[in-house]
């Protein structure tokens, strides 16, 4: 199968649900501290870059990332300077020019250079720190085009319910590095994280209140707190897989909407693929 393009599209209802493995073998290759600074580095960049973040699990060889890139149009010039001074810390001293400006301002709004700054961030870290060279992530990242909404919702559960299905921990909440365990900790209104899913029964709640929907909705996706807890989250991960196998999800009027113009970064031979690989909801 010849290599599909990246899938992004310029819809406000987009988000994108992110895997990215290491190239390294075992299961264990990010340990405590190598988890804690990847965590660093995904909630440091995404106050630099122009992305709501929903949700995240970062595993022993792995790490999922949810979330949605914001139109470069809403944010002021002022803005993306503060971002640029933010992204160098201190290190560089910046003069600010239109062109210097417009450059990152289409830097800022970009999925790809998001993610690629993480990951190269702590590729190099991780090889200082143990003094190796070479690759350290496996090719590229993968993305999984999510319609915000109930979509969105049960994508962010699936993430949730990694280091359940893991066997890892009992509840999400005990695993510090997913979202959940992070909220937690954070509290709802001390977190980058995001709960603007696009779902009514969120509006007009408090932080508090959307969180205490959200846990009380992954913990039913999970069955947590029932007999055979595990086995269920199991079940539900399996009839779930397409949140990592897919290309695109959401309801039909969304697909319909965008798969037209996903099929213009296709060869012929690439289209009858994607069309296998696009879940209706």
């Amino acid at each position: 199968m010849p290599r599909i393009p990246r899938l992004l599209i310029n819809s406000p209802k987009a988000a994108y649900h992110i895997i990215s493995r290491t190239a390294l073998p075992g299961y264990e290759v990010l340990g405590e501290e190598e988890k804690d600074h990847l965590l660093n580095l995904i909630r440091w960049l995404s106050q630099v870059y122009f992305v709501e973040v929903y949700g995240f699990a970062i595993m022993g060889n792995h790490f999922h990332l949810l979330c949605r890139m914001l139109s470069e149009e809403q944010f002021s010039d002022e803005e993306v300077k503060s971002r640029i001074k933010l992204y160098y810390q201190d290190k560089r001293k910046v003069f600010f020019y239109e062109e210097l400006i417009t450059k990152w301002r289409d830097k800022l709004a970009s999925l790809s250079r998001y993610v690629q700054d993480i990951k190269q961030r702590f590729s190099r870290w991780y090889n200082k720190r143990h003094e190796r060279k070479g690759y350290f992530w496996a090719d590229r990242f993968k993305s999984v085009i999510i319609e915000t909404g109930e979509a969105l919702l049960n994508c962010l559960a699936y993430i949730e319910l990694n280091p359940v299905r893991a066997g890892i921990v009992e509840k999400p909440e005990d695993y510090r590095w997913c979202s959940l365990g992070y909220r937690t900790r954070s509290g709802p209104d001390k977190t980058f994280l995001s709960l603007n899913l696009g779902l009514s029964a969120y509006t007009n709640k408090s932080e508090r209140e959307q969180f205490d929907l959200y846990r009380n909705f992954v913990y039913g996706k999970g069955e947590i707190g029932e007999p055979d807890n595990f086995d269920k989250a199991k079940r539900f991960t399996y009839r779930l897989r397409h949140f990592t196998e897919s290309l695109l999800i959401g309801s039909k009027h969304f697909i319909d909407e965008t798969k037209n113009d996903l099929k213009k970064l296709f060869t012929k031979k690439q289209k009858k693929f994607i069309c296998d690989e696009i879940y209706s909801l």
